[in-house]
C-alpha cells in the first residue's frame, strides 16, 4: 500500500445544508493521521477529545476524563487505512468533542496508485465551512446560523460578536484547506527525516 491513496468521503452528521469534504490520503496512514487530516479539511483546531468507531471497536488515545471507563479504547496508532481494505470495512464513524458530539460519517471510497508529485494528504471536493469549534454541535450551530442571519435575533448580538462577522456558512475555501494539508504532509517528512533509527515495525502516528 505504500504508493496508493485511498479517497475518503466524510460528512459532518445531523447538519442542513450538509457539510463534508473528500479527501485523498496515503492508504498507509494510521487513523491518527486521518485524525489530523480530518481536523484541518473541517477547519478545527484538535482543542477536544475524538475517536473512530469501527466494528463496535473505539480507537483513540485513552484518556482519564474520555467517559469511556467500562470500554476499551484502542490506540488510534496501530491500525492502518489500507488493513481496513483488506478488512473490507469501508463505512465508520468519527467522534469529536464529548461536548458537542460533533459526528462524522467516514466512507473509504476507493482506493488508486498516488499520482506522480501530488502531495498528500490533499482535498478533491466539499462544501460549506465547517462548523466552527464550541459552537454547541449541529442543534447549537444551527441557532448560530439563525442569529447570525436575523438582526433581530435576541442572540444575534453575542454571537456576531463572538463568531467574527466575515464568518459565511457557505464559504469553502479549496485552496486554503489544501495549503493546511500541506503542511501535515510536510510534518511527515521532516519527522521521518528526523527519526531515521526508529523502530520498522513500529505504527507511525
Amino acid at each position: 500500500m505504500k504508493d496508493t491513496i485511498a479517497r475518503v468521503h466524510i460528512t459532518l452528521l445531523d447538519c442542513d445544508p450538509p457539510i463534508w469534504r473528500r479527501i485523498e490520503v496515503p492508504a498507509d496512514f494510521t487513523l491518527k493521521r486521518l485524525h489530523d487530516a480530518i481536523q484541518l479539511a473541517m477547519g478545527w483546531y484538535d482543542y477536544h477529545l475524538h475517536h473512530f468507531e469501527i466494528g463496535g471497536v473505539l480507537y483513540g488515545q485513552r484518556t482519564a476524563d474520555d467517559g469511556f471507563e467500562d470500554r476499551e479504547i484502542v490506540s488510534e496508532t496501530r491500525i492502518r487505512l489500507g488493513v481496513l481494505l483488506e478488512e473490507g470495512t469501508r463505512t465508520f464513524d468519527y467522534a469529536y468533542d464529548y461536548g458537542d458530539d460533533w459526528h462524522l460519517a467516514v466512507v473509504l471510497e476507493s482506493f488508486a496508485p498516488a499520482h506522480a508529485g501530488a502531495i498528500y494528504p490533499r482535498l478533491v471536493d466539499g462544501a460549506r465551512a465547517g462548523a466552527p469549534e464550541d459552537s454547541g454541535g449541529p442543534w447549537g450551530y444551527a441557532e448560530v446560523l439563525e442569529a447570525i442571519a436575523d438582526p433581530d435575533h435576541e442572540r444575534h448580538e453575542e454571537i456576531t460578536e463572538w463568531i467574527g462577522d466575515a464568518f459565511d456558512p457557505e464559504r469553502f475555501d479549496k485552496a486554503e484547506i489544501n495549503a493546511a494539508l500541506a503542511k501535515l504532509a510536510s510534518k511527515k517528512i521532516t519527522r521521518r527525516k528526523s527519526a531515521p533509527h526508529a523502530s520498522s515495525n513500529g505504527a507511525s502516528s
